[in-house]
């Protein structure tokens, strides 16, 4: 390891004599974090020497369980990797353990130290390492829509939204960009600005979402996809440990209620040069963009019925996808019209860029970004043109083509040839092992609707 890293560990300490341990943390497939919690003394040995843990970290379901199918189980011997710390990452966690916890992303490296197959991270870093081959620098911006619940259910059983720290009253009501609903839930909106400002985690701007108790906090643009997408699991994780903190659950769960919106991650996307020029500025100023723009669009959109698995990975996440709550459902593009999936937004020339709006909040950041810098990657090399864009209200145009059924989804990722060359075979039947084995595993349970309708009636 590089003593300039190992220098960073002792740096952190010298700074943070209150810090008495650490989380190392790994984003598994599913994007939740895993990992081992070490003592500050330990530090600088896991700079040093890194840490194990099993590759089957990589094949555990949302329930926390290894499914053996990925092959990354038993099958193996369920063996050790070593997992090195990402520079840059080390900071402490002030909202935990009354500001002694520190953290620290980890990387999983194979057996030669080189990327192990299985770590959506380095899926990403491949990616990155292709366009930078072709001259280009992707910049990115993510949003993130999340949710506030009562950590009580209501009489039913059920989620509901929160109360008002400061009326005590039950959010009722859509209230999209309330400046009076962010002056409510301040104190818990300004913990996690001065958190992220500590964790130096770039934040744009908070708003109020279009549901109750539903909010949205979004990145400023980088021009560093992998420090992008860290930045967006390590907000998530701040967000939820500030709101526990303030009495609520925050989740980014695609769609907590059936009749409200759901939860989405918008992703904010331009490519430039080696001079640092905007390729998808068109010198005319035309609002479409250059052609480079259109053939990014172009494999965008070809490649998306094949990604609807990496966008929408749980059961949960196909109930989002409902007509209305401004939620593509079909591959279509246009100029600052939030009714299509791939919106070039108004503004100035220079900032030209596209803006996919597919993804559910629930979605693995670090897979969101590969796939997508992977399906503009094959539109510019294959010049793939994006045909017209829309004008006016998408949904009325065109009737839904992206499928809301998991299985169709995963058969249709699992049948791309080109989604398959960009990740691996490998890669993707873990991933696919893993998705299937967790709808088996959810269609043995009968759900409250299902007695309600049938049980009686047939």
């Amino acid at each position: 390891m590089n003593s300039l890293h190992v220098d960073e560990a002792r740096e952190f300490l010298d700074r943070h004599p209150e810090i008495e341990s650490i989380d190392l943390l790994i984003s598994d497939i599913s994007g939740i974090q895993r990992g081992k919690r070490i003592p500050r003394e330990n530090l600088e040995k896991a700079y040093e020497q890194g840490i194990n843990l099993p590759g089957s970290v990589f094949a555990i379901d949302i329930a926390g369980n290894t499914i053996e199918e990925t092959g990354l189980g038993l099958e193996t011997g369920d063996g050790d990797q070593v997992c090195r710390p990402i520079p840059g990452t080390l900071m402490p966690a002030p909202w935990l353990r009354g500001g002694k916890q520190g953290q620290l992303l980890m990387n999983m490296r194979d057996d030669r130290d080189g990327p192990f197959f299985a770590d959506p991270r380095n899926q990403l870093q491949k990616q990155v390492d292709i366009l930078a081959g072709m001259g280009l620098t992707a910049v990115v911006a993510l949003e993130l829509e999340f949710y506030l619940v009562d950590r009580e259910r209501d009489d039913l059983g059920m989620v509901q939204p929160p109360c008002s720290p400061l009326t005590g009253e039950r959010a009722t009501e859509s209230q999209l960009y309330s400046i009076g609903e962010l002056d409510e839930y301040a104190d818990f909106l300004e913990e996690i600005q001065n958190a992220a400002r500590i964790q130096q985690l770039p934040l744009d701007t908070a708003l109020k979402e279009c549901a109750p108790g539903q909010f949205e906090i979004n990145l400023i643009h980088l021009d560093d996809v992998m420090k992008a997408c860290d930045s967006a699991v390590l907000l998530k994780r701040l967000i939820k440990g500030v709101a526990l903190r303030h009495g609520f659950d925050a989740t980014f769960m695609a769609k907590p209620y059936g009749d409200e919106a759901g939860n989405g991650m918008h992703a904010h996307l331009s490519l430039v040069d080696h001079d640092g020029h905007n390729v998808f500025a068109d010198p005319g100023e035309n609002p479409l963009g250059t052609e480079t723009l259109r053939h990014a669009i172009g494999g965008l959109l070809e490649l998306m019925p094949a990604s609807m698995a990496l966008f929408a990975p749980n059961l949960n996440s196909y109930r989002r996808f409902q007509q209305g709550l401004y939620v593509p459902m079909a591959p279509t593009w246009g100029f600052d019209n939030r009714s299509v999936a791939i919106r070039i937004p108004s503004g100035p020339n220079e900032a030209r860029r596209l803006e996919h709006r597919v993804a559910g909040a629930d979605v693995n950041p670090y897979l969101l970004l590969a796939t997508l810098l992977a399906s503009i990657i094959h539109g510019i090399t294959h010049r793939i043109s994006p045909g017209e864009p829309v004008t006016g209200n998408a949904y009325d145009q065109f009737e839904p083509s992206l499928t809301n059924s998991w299985p169709e989804a995963l058969t249709l990722l699992e049948e791309s040839a080109p989604l398959t060359a960009a990740f691996s075979e490998r890669f993707l039947n873990v991933f696919i092992a893993g998705r299937r084995a967790e709808r088996e595993a959810a269609m043995q349970i009968i759900s409250r609707l299902e007695y309600d309708w049938y049980l009686r009636s047939i």
